[in-house]
């Protein structure tokens, strides 16, 4: 296939009923579909996630993205009694949070806003992107009054207001350190009863770190893909989890991915085939030509058209592969993106 054609943002288009865009879970997270693509011959076949210990090894090593969704979203008001919105993106200091704020033309350094009788925040600054440096002042905890104060985060294509519920929905069960806007989708199938059962066969499992933002989202809008910028998000491998996948590699064995962030975490800290670590800001583009050096297998949702992570997994399985999985999962009424089901690629 022409490497032109690759680079092309209209390649990377699909038709999807808007019906199977999934606007919430599963009534339980392992009651999923999972799709099954072998990327060496192309084969497709269909399961329930349950069904993805059989596909995996002994031998395997299963890698987690363990970042924690916070309630980023906070509505209040000014003094004035105005309604105002703001979103937490960057966590800048104790006080202080990168964040996106509506109506902007009323929120300028300066500002008040008051979200709850023990929760105030005050505009500091106003960055060239258009967002704010928000100072906020509290009675008490800042993670409980959070979690009691903001909302679930929910992407822009479930079109329906957060619950509490989603607090634990979009939440993956092994989430542990606060500071995504997005979830780690994939991982939103598992259970601790699935886990303990992968962990049972002599599945190895490991956890990395990223920090989901809102970025995730953002769509290709250039003709040519290679002209996308990519946005940046803060990822953290451990020297002991370096260390354990590099001797899995160097025995042979598979290491797979849970999800698109788990791999963008793996292959940015990769050099010559091993695994580094350590913690710093990655804004890797991986796109079709561009060789994996980590990851064996990848567990993965269904993703946008003209996204990033449509471009990750068909670099991943192969670009034919990938077009023809997609056509097969929307005939087959598949439940697409953050709350819809599963992809298996190895």
């Amino acid at each position: 296939m022409r490497k032109t054609f690759l680079t092309k943002r209209s390649s990377y288009w699909y038709e999807l009923p808007q019906e199977l865009i999934a606007q919430y879970p599963k009534g339980k997270r392992s009651e999923s579909r999972l799709l099954f693509l072998n990327k060496g011959n192309g084969d497709i076949s269909h399961h329930k996630f349950t069904d993805i210990i059989d596909f995996l090894k002994p031998s395997d090593v299963l890698v987690l993205n363990r970042t924690k969704v916070i309630p980023a979203r906070l509505f209040g008001r000014k003094n004035t009694g105005a309604k105002v919105e703001v979103f937490l993106l960057n966590q800048k200091t104790d006080e202080t949070w990168e964040c996106l704020v509506r109506p902007g033309k009323r929120l300028k350094a300066g500002s008040e806003i008051i979200f709850s009788e023990n929760l105030y925040g005050k505009i500091v600054e106003q960055l060239e992107n258009g967002t704010r440096i928000v100072e906020f002042s509290w009675q008490g905890d800042f993670w409980e009054i959070l979690e009691k104060t903001g909302k679930t985060p929910l992407p822009p294509y479930i079109k329906r207001e957060s619950i509490e519920k989603d607090k634990q929905t979009y939440q993956t069960v092994y989430a542990s350190e606060r500071g995504s806007v997005a979830a780690p989708t994939a991982g939103l199938h598992f259970t601790k009863e699935l886990l303990e059962k992968i962990k049972q066969k002599g599945i190895e499992i490991l956890e990395v770190l990223l920090h989901v933002g809102l970025g995730t989202f953002q769509i290709v809008k250039t003709g040519d893909i290679q002209n996308h910028k990519m946005h940046s998000e803060f990822c953290r491998i451990t020297k002991e989890t370096a260390k354990k996948i590099n001797k899995a590699k160097s025995q042979g064995r598979r290491i797979i991915a849970v999800g698109t962030t788990t791999t963008r975490t793996l292959e940015s800290f990769a050099k010559d085939g091993k695994l580094n670590s350590g913690a710093h800001w990655t804004d890797i583009f991986i796109c079709p030509g561009k060789q994996f050096q980590i990851i064996n297998g990848l567990i993965t949702n269904f993703h946008l058209p003209y996204s990033t992570l449509l471009m990750l997994v068909s670099a991943f399985a192969g670009y034919e592969n990938i077009m023809k999985a997609y056509k097969i999962a929307v005939e087959e009424k598949y439940r697409f993106y953050s709350y819809g089901d599963a992809m298996l690629i190895l």
